[in-house]
């Protein structure tokens, strides 16, 4: 090899090894230029942020339940008018005593197929040979109670129509107490003596029958006051 060979490849090399020293500066430059704009960039976005103040969360709060009918919302001993003097009582909260003398043997719970929030009932014995009943429920909703009512007034009603000298109840009369109405009637025996009487009462969705079977005078007043002090009651 002649010296100005060797002297051209000795060039070459040095040209080979500026270029890879240039590029290589080429590559930190970038990388490190690289680095820089996102850490920047980071800085930049984290400055920028509005720190946002954590929402309370509020509990969704239940509807208020109605009240349910119990024990405290039928007759009491203190309801009973002169004359009527009561001398004990059976209480229940399972809806199967008997509506009324009209009904046979149907229950509160038969007519409302169950479907009742609570049930209460109680059966008075007075010194007069005679009784006093109610029977009272708790519907869902008014729409229920709504039907109850009905169902309890056709009921009653389907013994005014009677062959003459059969015991049956007589019209329908209406009183309003605050929070309820009420419908009550008299009740006849075989001669057509006043012999008690019957009333549907309705307050809310509360529902309820309450009867009085013998009376100590023939005086409509006596229905016309239980169902005045029932009603009071289940609209406590």
């Amino acid at each position: 090899m002649t010296e100005n060979a060797v002297q051209q490849k000795s060039v070459r090399r040095n040209r080979l090894a500026a270029a890879a020293c240039f590029a290589a500066a080429l590559i930190t430059v970038s990388v490190v230029g690289t680095q820089s704009a996102t850490a920047d960039g980071a800085a930049h976005n984290a400055a920028g942020r509005t720190p946002v103040a954590a929402q309370p969360v509020t509990a969704a709060q239940p509807a208020a339940a109605a009240p349910r009918v119990g024990s405290a919302g039928l007759v009491q001993s203190e309801d009973f008018q002169q004359g009527l003097n009561p001398v004990g009582a059976t209480v229940a909260l399972t809806g199967r005593q008997a509506l009324s003398a009209c009904s046979g043997e149907e229950t509160m719970r038969d007519l409302t197929k169950d479907k009742a929030t609570a049930y209460a009932s109680v059966n008075w014995s007075l010194d007069t040979h005679g009784m006093l009943t109610e029977s009272a429920a708790s519907a869902p909703t008014k729409a229920a109670a709504d039907t109850w009512e009905k169902q309890l007034v056709g009921l009653v009603e389907g013994c005014q129509d009677e062959p003459a000298g059969h015991w049956h109840y007589g019209a329908a009369h209406t009183l309003t107490v605050a929070g309820g109405t009420a419908r009550w009637y008299p009740a006849y025996n075989g001669d057509g003596a006043v012999s008690g009487g019957v009333a549907v009462l309705r307050s809310g969705t509360r529902v309820a029958v309450v009867e009085l079977t013998g009376q100590p005078t023939s005086a409509p007043t006596y229905v016309e006051g239980i169902a005045t002090a029932a009603l009071k009651r289940l609209s406590s």
